[in-house]
């Protein structure tokens, strides 16, 4: 259903920008399906996430799932193996499995539907009964989950919690459209939906593609602007300019080596050849090379692949389908021909007479011509050092940069079984272990993005037609603690105090954009409720250095618990570790103990981009080597055709250092002015890049110093032993007709 299947995406105005969303109201899927006729169906869903545990009498599994309307098997391609798709899902208490969690929970597929299993989520439990199984999600879905449950059960409990309203986003809205909708008009139609059911709002929806979520999610200031694309493109132009540059290789050991050609040409034109059967053998000679070159590629790809695949995470393999076979075979008769095409035509041209009696001049014209190729890669090469010495110290300042909180020996597990019904008990244990520092736990994530707008918020003072955007986290007494985050006012949670269950903490960001100048002891309404701020932290990072901190705030939910989190003592965290898991089984019998550490989470915000770091190192090696190899066998030929001149400069009294000298100037002087050109052009690209970091390193002149000088020391290394080989010949060898 590609061309009819779209994701409701929202735009929400900040003081300072607009932030584009694919989450929105729970209550949207509905409200548009029964008022937009251009809707087929409408499928509401939470999103898929892992930390919800299945049971079945013995065993304990955790997975990845997501809660959706009754329509998501009819509007999504998911293959069901059991089950009809039209009805898996129209019963509350109903559940889809994956072949793999079937299999894993029961032991078969075969006379699964219709057993029973609970689900648990925090201390909250339910059992329900499965209606169907569909395959295994392939490798290649951008969604992976183990199992779908009925939306209804989700709605409920955000109706129980008082969160379904329209000023309450945590739900994605899918729609498939008719064949005969016009997404421009319904888009316009369907614009401030939202607002006109909500005062406090002015939020803006839109339907997408779905098909264009995996490459083009970015949005900025309500306005696509890509997304993963910029990779796809960035590295396809990258692989395009490393062709050329091997297609300039071609071209100028070509025609520099066409003094070698010039009597064959001679006389073969003098027996009558026409220059079109000369140009057809040059470039069949071309196209060949470039034939065998292909052999010679997939052999590479297909031993480099599962590297590939471990640097970007993907699972691709190579089969050599019709449509790829001819993919490969146009680029390869197109890097044939451009590599080919000007030696073809350029020896072709000789004038027979000429050429026999040995008068052949290598135009001056030509000469430029070699030299502005020589600059051209070497521009390249240049750009690419400088772009992986940039994106390493950004990556590395990334890593090192201090985030305003405590992010190392932290641990996070979800809380099953036992551990969230009595959880002060869980808490006091782990808490008791030798070598654990802090335990807490929590209701979301400290990493990443929960959010509202503030029509839930009520300030003295308060603008009502701004609009702010707050991220918040509901925690347990001594979370902030075990973050490390400082307070710069007022006191955070604490037991001692039974009010602080009505008590928030904002960060500082929060109190600038709400334009409190005295913060602690104000008062205010959340949800309706009166809370009271008792204090301030210092901003900290809880999303990737790609964003400004957000307001944000802490609330004290003591009874609304997900994960529990664990700082462990530095140095000394594999017996406290280890300890932990035995406690945690002992706590929970038959529950799995799966955890991740706190700075992997952080560290997995930046995957794009240490992937493209690593392959920029690849790429760049690969244009540096291919433009060496160039410039390699240009020094070598240079230096036949000017062995007699350096036999009678020997001769004459010159030192293997003047040769040496003589021979590498030019190539200096070409590299020279390839820095001269790189430096500008990478800059540019290098600060763009920058650019979509909220948080970079300056661009600094060493840098660009770095490169050039790395440019020119391979051009000494690579000319200079040529030269020095060349300048080593003994002079009568030189100097001696052959």
């Amino acid at each position: 259903n590609d061309k009819q299947l779209f994701q409701v995406m929202t735009n929400q105005n900040r003081p300072d920008e607009i932030v584009t969303l694919g989450y929105g109201p729970g209550l949207l899927a509905e409200e548009l399906a029964a008022e937009m006729p251009e809707i087929a169906y409408a499928v509401p869903s939470s999103g898929v996430t892992d930390i919800l545990t299945l049971a079945v009498p013995g065993k304990n599994l955790s997975g990845s799932g997501q809660f959706a309307g009754e329509h998501f098997f009819r509007i999504f391609s998911y293959p069901l193996m059991h089950g009809n798709r039209d009805q898996v899902l129209t019963d509350k208490n109903a559940i889809v499995l994956s072949e793999k969690m079937a299999l894993a929970l029961f032991n078969t597929t075969e006379n699964v539907i219709g057993r029973s299993l609970d689900w648990q989520v925090g201390g909250e439990k339910q059992t329900v009964l499965v209606t169907g199984i569909f395959s295994n999600v392939p490798h290649n879905s951008s969604v992976q989950f183990d199992f779908v449950l009925s939306y209804q059960v989700y709605e409920q409990h955000m109706r129980d919690g008082g969160s379904l309203s329209w000023g309450n986003h945590n739900a994605i809205t899918y729609l498939q459209l008719r064949e005969d909708a016009n997404l421009a008009e319904f888009n316009k139609r369907i614009a401030d939906f939202i607002s006109k059911r909500d005062p406090n709002t002015n939020l803006t929806i839109f339907a997408k593609p779905y098909s264009e979520n995996y490459l083009y999610g970015k949005y900025e200031n309500g306005k696509p602007v890509g997304g993963r694309i910029t990779y796809v493109t960035l590295f396809s132009a990258i692989a395009i300019f490393i062709v050329i540059i091997a297609c300039i290789n071609f071209m100028n050991l070509a025609t520099a080596k066409a003094s070698r050609r010039i009597k064959e040409v001679g006389i073969k034109k003098a027996m009558g050849a026409p220059r079109k059967t000369l140009v057809v053998q040059y470039l069949g000679e071309s196209l060949m090379m470039a034939l065998l070159s292909m052999a010679v590629a997939i052999l590479i790809v297909d031993l480099l692949l599962p590297r590939f695949n471990a640097i970007t995470g993907k699972q691709l393999g190579l089969f050599l389908t019709g449509e790829l076979g001819i993919t490969l075979l146009v680029i390869t008769l197109f890097t044939g021909v451009v590599s080919g095409v000007y030696p073809a035509f350029y020896l072709s041209r000789f004038n027979p007479a000429l050429v026999l009696k040995g008068k052949f001049n290598v135009p001056s014209g030509e000469q430029w011509a070699r030299k502005g190729l020589v600059i051209f890669q070497f521009t390249l090469s240049i750009i690419f050092i400088v772009s992986v010495g940039v994106i390493y110290r950004q990556m590395e300042y990334v890593q090192e940069k201090h985030l305003g909180l405590e992010k190392d020996n932290v641990i996070y597990f979800k809380l099953e079984g036992n551990a969230p019904v009595k959880l002060e008990t869980f808490l006091a244990g782990l808490k008791n272990i030798p070598g654990v520092v802090h335990a807490s736990s929590m209701w979301g994530s400290v990493v990443g993005h929960t959010s509202f707008t503030t029509g839930a918020f009520e300030w003295k003072g308060m603008d009502p037609d701004r609009i702010i955007q707050f991220e918040h986290l509901g925690i347990h007494y001594d979370m902030i603690e075990l973050l490390g985050i400082e307070m710069v006012a007022g006191r955070s949670f604490s037991r001692d105090f039974p009010s602080d269950t009505a008590a928030i903490i904002f960060n500082e960001t929060a109190i600038d954009v709400m334009g409190l100048q005295d913060p602690v002891g104000e008062k205010f309404k959340l949800w309706g409720n009166g809370y009271t701020i008792i204090g301030v932290t210092k901003d900290f990072h809880f999303k990737s250095l790609h964003e400004k901190v957000q307001p944000f705030f802490f609330r004290i939910t003591p009874d609304d618990v997900m994960k529990a989190m664990v700082k462990l003592e530095a140095g000394k965290e594999k017996e406290p570790l280890a300890a932990v898991e035995q406690y945690y089984k002992q706590f929970n019998p038959g529950y799995p103990f799966d955890y991740s550490f706190l700075d992997s989470e952080y560290q997995a915000q930046y995957a794009a981009e240490q992937r493209v770091a690593t392959l920029s190192r690849y790429f760049a090696g690969l244009a540096i080597v291919i433009s060496c190899l160039g410039l390699f066998g240009l020094a070598a030929f240079t230096a036949e055709r000017r062995l007699k001149e350096i036999g009678i400069r020997k001769v004459m009294g010159s030192s293997v250092m003047g040769i040496v000298y003589l021979l590498s100037g030019d190539f200096n002087k070409v590299v020279f002015t390839a820095i001269l050109l790189a430096f500008p052009i990478s800059y540019v690209v290098i600060e763009q890049w920058l650019n979509t970091f909220a948080y970079r390193i300056d661009l600094d002149w060493r840098y660009f110093l770095g490169a050039g000088l790395i440019a020119m020391a391979i051009t000494w290394i690579t000319v200079g032993m040529q030269a020095y080989k060349a300048a080593r010949v003994n002079p009568v060898k030189c100097l001696r007709d052959e």
